[in-house]
């Protein structure tokens, strides 16, 4: 059996990442977890986090997975070093895609909307001193966001409500990029194209990471043979139906326990 490209997020959030990297990478194997039991992680110390990110990756290593995707920002943040420093398998973390904002900003002034554990981690913070210098980020926390999206409210009055208590200080500043901080925000793409003026771009990590994959397999000799149809199989510590809207019905999907 050939190794699968492992995933994990905190809940369905990750599947923007897998989408991706289905897209660019059709001949791999991949199997994605969604610990949506316990979503959101941005709400969580970072110790809790860390606990969550290693039975994750345990998880996947019993399915023999070649690489391990942190397909969330929380958890890359506050928890890849450790993970890197404890496993042998690669890691392939995501962040906030604060660099091309900054290099692309005619303003001067980028918004950045993510998770509280996401914005006062060490590594989004060194991360954005290093690319911002003379640029104002405006953080704003999506409190709220993610549990709307896990509940498929994605396009509700309640989450463009939030929304736009989220962009308006943003808009005052005159921002012209949006970072998305959070792998379940690209779900929010469309009701955020309703609400912000055209000018404004929306920036998020997914085919980054994708083609970061594709980079280490590639210089580890690991891709699959591009005869091979990939396959996919799904892994939720919460509800079925919430990943099945995401992943499209028929999908094959296993409840488990971490």
């Amino acid at each position: 059996m050939r190794k699968p490209i492992g995933i994990f997020d905190s809940g369905i959030g990750g599947t923007s990442i897998w989408r991706e990297i289905r897209q660019l990478l059709p001949h791999e194997d991949m199997v994605y977890l969604a610990d949506s039991k316990n979503a959101p992680y941005g709400t969580k110390p970072k110790s809790e986090i860390k606990q969550m990110c290693f039975a994750n990756t345990d998880f996947l290593l019993r399915l023999d997975c070649k690489i391990i995707v942190v397909a969330c920002n929380t958890a890359t943040t506050n928890a890849i070093d450790a993970l890197r420093q404890t496993y042998q398998v690669p890691f392939v973390g995501i962040e906030p895609a604060i660099k091309p904002a900054a290099l692309q900003t005619q303003t001067k002034r980028v918004g950045v909307l993510a998770t509280q554990g996401t914005l006062s981690s060490s590594l989004f913070n060194t991360t954005s001193k290093k690319f911002t210098q003379g640029i104002q980020v405006v953080e704003q926390v999506g409190k709220g966001l993610v549990e709307l999206i896990e509940a498929g409210k994605h396009d509700s009055p309640e989450i463009r409500a939030l929304l736009k208590r989220y962009l308006e200080p943003m808009l005052v500043e005159n921002i012209d990029h949006l970072v998305l901080g959070c792998t379940h925000y690209p779900y929010l793409i469309p009701v955020l194209e309703e609400l912000l003026p055209n000018h404004i771009k929306i920036i998020d990590s997914g085919e980054a990471v994708a083609r970061q994959t594709q980079a280490i397999l590639e210089k580890t000799d690991s891709l699959s043979p591009q005869e091979n149809e990939g396959a996919d199989v799904f892994f939720t510590t919460g509800s079925k139906t919430s990943l099945e809207r995401w992943v499209g019905a028929g999908s094959e999907i296993r409840t488990i326990t971490l």
